[in-house]
């Protein structure tokens, strides 16, 4: 009975010395739902015979007390995930840190310390979310900028390049949130008419208002340096553009109905059909009723 007894308890302390030793493995469906029930979750994209993957791993198992004890999160991994292509371009390995569900992707070295004061840093999600109501007060782009600068990246609900932007956004507004506002807004639904005030066709697409003027990024890398350092000095690259005043809700109309019929081409061969069929019927009863006026008898006197 005693043998039993040790042998549990040799079983017990192997598997804790196995758990201290790795970080817990999800598959993706646990990580889902971890994401949609837990306040705070750091995930390691992790794969196979990877040596940066494993270092990775090493500096989250001595980092793993502290954000337990600082942030009460959970610190997992995952190997071979399909889920990493949405928050990492470089798929593994990938550190990203869910609040409440949103990614913030670590863009840094491998450092426990900067790890831990880069979550610690951004327990809230960084990027701000702005509508037609609130970008002109918030950012007040068109009267100067005085409430900073303003980063931000016209998007869309069905984009999926949007939707796999989104933690590298949120990193970016990490490293720039002693410098300047992050934010974004939605070209579709709440943004349409901020959009069209700022002529954006396709998404994402991404401006910077500074002191009154903006400066459009067409630098064909969306890494989180490149946003950096667009924001920080290679924008002085760019042609400055003065910022346009809201528009009146007249003019507005107007450049709704124009960006409809360019994205709907059909409609000007359906309209210029039926103004040509228009034209072709009016000309038939012209004619029909001129004959007839003819063909009437004249009365006698």
């Amino acid at each position: 009975m005693f043998s039993v007894y040790i042998l549990a308890l040799a079983l017990v302390s192997s598997l804790v010395c196995v758990s201290a030793g790795n970080l817990e493995l999800v598959n993706d469906d646990e990580l889902l739902n971890l994401i949609k029930t837990e306040k705070y979750v750091v995930v390691l994209f992790s794969k196979k015979d990877c040596e940066v993957c494993d270092n990775y791993e090493n500096e989250l198992i001595h980092l793993r007390e502290d954000l337990v004890d600082t942030l009460n999160a959970w610190v997992v991994k995952v190997i071979q995930s399909q889920l990493v292509r949405l928050y990492s371009p470089s798929k593994e390995p990938a550190l990203v840190f869910f609040r409440h569900g949103v990614p913030l992707l670590y863009d840094g070295p491998i450092n426990d310390e900067l790890i831990l004061h880069t979550f610690s840093d951004n327990k809230e999600p960084v990027v701000k979310e702005l509508t037609d109501e609130t970008f002109e007060h918030l950012t007040q782009a068109s009267s100067g900028a005085t409430t900073g600068d303003w980063f931000v990246m016209f998007y869309s609900t069905e984009c999926v390049d949007c939707q796999r932007l989104q933690a590298r956004w949120e990193a970016v507004g990490a490293k720039l949130k002693t410098r300047m506002n992050v934010a974004r807004i939605n070209k579709g639904t709440t943004g349409s008419s901020t959009a069209r005030r700022f002529e954006i066709y396709e998404v994402p697409t991404f401006m910077l208002f500074r002191q009154g003027k903006m400066y459009r990024y067409s630098i064909q890398k969306y890494d989180v340096n490149s946003f950096v350092g667009f924001a920080q000095e290679w924008y002085k690259n760019m042609r400055p553009e003065p910022v346009p005043v809201p528009k009146t809700p007249f003019d507005d109309l107007i450049t709704m109905t124009a960006d409809y019929m360019r994205e709907n081409p059909w409609l000007w061969k359906l309209g210029s059909t039926t103004f040509g069929v228009g034209i072709l019927l009016s000309i038939l009863l012209t004619i029909r009723a001129n004959r007839a006026a003819k063909a009437e008898p004249k009365k006698k006197k």
